[in-house]
C-alpha cells in the first residue's frame, strides 16, 4: 500500500505546529513532514516537538541541509529521536540550497562530494561504528556514539539530478523526490536511483518519496497556478494537483504507478486551512488510495 502524508509547511509559524500534530495523530494520518528551510525552523527540534506532541504519526523531515551540520552533531540527533520515539522519525539529508548555503557561508565547491561522505559516515555511526575518516569535507577521528538507536535506522538522501539520484541509490537508504518531480520524473529518477544501487552491489530495499503540490476547496485551481508560477515550473506538463479527494487521489496513484512509495501531498503556500488540509488528506484522500 502507497504510504500517504502532509507537510506542516515552515511559513506557518512553529507555534502552530502543536494542533496539527495531535491533529494529524487523531486523524490518522500516517506521516507528517517538516522542511528545515533557511531561515525559518529547525528541523530536529521542531521533529522533536512534534513527536512528543503525538503518540503514533511518523514525523520526517526533508531534509537537512549538510552544510550547516557537522555529521557527528547529525548522528547525536538522529540518534536520539529515534532513542526516544523508536520508529517514528523519517530522516533526510540533501545538498541544500545553494544560495541559502552561500548566504551563510557554508557553500562547498562540490555538493556531491559532501553528501557522499556525509551519507557514508553518518549511516556508518548510525550503525554504531566507530569511524575514522579523513575526507575532503568529512572529517572524524575516533568517532563513536555512546547511544546509537538499538535498532537500524533509514538514512533518506534528497536529490534532484542524475549524479545525486544515482548516489543516492548507493550510499542511501532512500530518496526524496521535490514536489517538482511529474510521474515521468519518478520514472527516471527510480531509473536513476537502480543505476546507483547496482553499482554499489546493493540489494537492500530502498524507498521513494516524493512531494505532491495539491489543492483543494475554495480557489484551488487557481493557488495552485499561482505556486507552480512562482516556483518557475508553470510550463511543466502533470505537475500538482487541484480538485477534491478523487482527483488528489488519482494523482497519487499516478506518482505510485510510476516508482513511488510514499507520497507526502505539500499543500500551497497559501493554504487557507492547514488542519483543514490534514484531514482533508487523512479522512479523504487516504481511504482513495491503495
Amino acid at each position: 500500500m502507497t504510504q500517504l502524508g502532509a507537510v506542516f509547511r515552515p511559513q506557518l509559524p512553529p507555534e502552530r505546529l502543536r494542533d496539527i500534530a495531535r491533529l494529524a495523530d487523531d486523524a490518522g494520518l500516517e506521516q507528517l513532514w517538516l522542511w528545515e528551510d533557511c531561515f525559518r525552523e529547525g528541523g530536529v527540534s521542531t521533529a522533536a516537538a512534534a513527536l512528543a506532541w503525538s503518540e503514533r504519526v511518523r514525523i520526517g523531515v526533508g531534509l537537512l541541509p549538510v552544510p550547516l551540520r557537522n555529521v557527528a552533531i547529525t548522528a547525536m540527533e538522529v540518534a536520539s529521536l529515534h532513542r526516544m520515539f523508536p520508529g517514528r522519525a523519517i530522516v533526510g539529508v540533501g545538498h541544500g540550497v545553494q544560495d541559502w548555503m552561500g548566504q551563510v557561508g557554508a557553500r562547498v565547491e562540490s555538493p556531491v562530494t559532501l553528501l557522499r561522505e556525509y551519507l557514508d559516515a553518518l549511516r556508518a555511526l548510525l550503525r554504531g561504528e566507530r569511524v575514522s575518516v579523513e575526507g575532503r569535507y568529512v572529517r572524524l577521528d575516533d568517532v563513536a556514539l555512546d547511544w546509537p538507536p538499538a535498532e537500524a535506522v533509514p538514512v533518506f538522501a534528497g536529490a534532484t539530478g542524475p549524479r545525486s539520484l544515482r548516489l543516492a541509490g548507493e550510499a542511501a537508504d532512500g530518496t526524496i523526490l521535490t514536489a517538482g518531480t511529474p510521474a515521468d520524473g519518478v520514472r527516471r529518477a527510480r531509473r536513476l536511483v537502480d543505476e546507483g544501487r547496482e553499482s554499489a552491489g546493493r540489494t537492500d530495499p530502498h524507498q521513494v518519496v516524493v512531494y505532491l503540490l495539491a489543492a483543494t476547496g475554495v480557489d484551488a485551481a487557481a493557488r495552485l497556478r499561482a505556486e507552480l508560477a512562482d516556483e518557475g515550473l508553470a510550463d511543466v506538463p502533470d505537475l500538482g494537483v487541484a480538485g477534491d479527494a478523487g482527483a488528489v487521489a488519482k494523482a497519487v496513484e499516478r506518482l505510485a504507478e510510476a516508482g513511488a512509495d510514499t507520497v507526502i501531498l505539500q499543500p500551497t503556500g497559501d493554504e487557507p486551512d492547514p488542519e483543514g488540509f490534514v484531514r482533508f488528506v487523512a479522512e479523504e484522500v487516504r481511504p482513495l488510495v491503495s
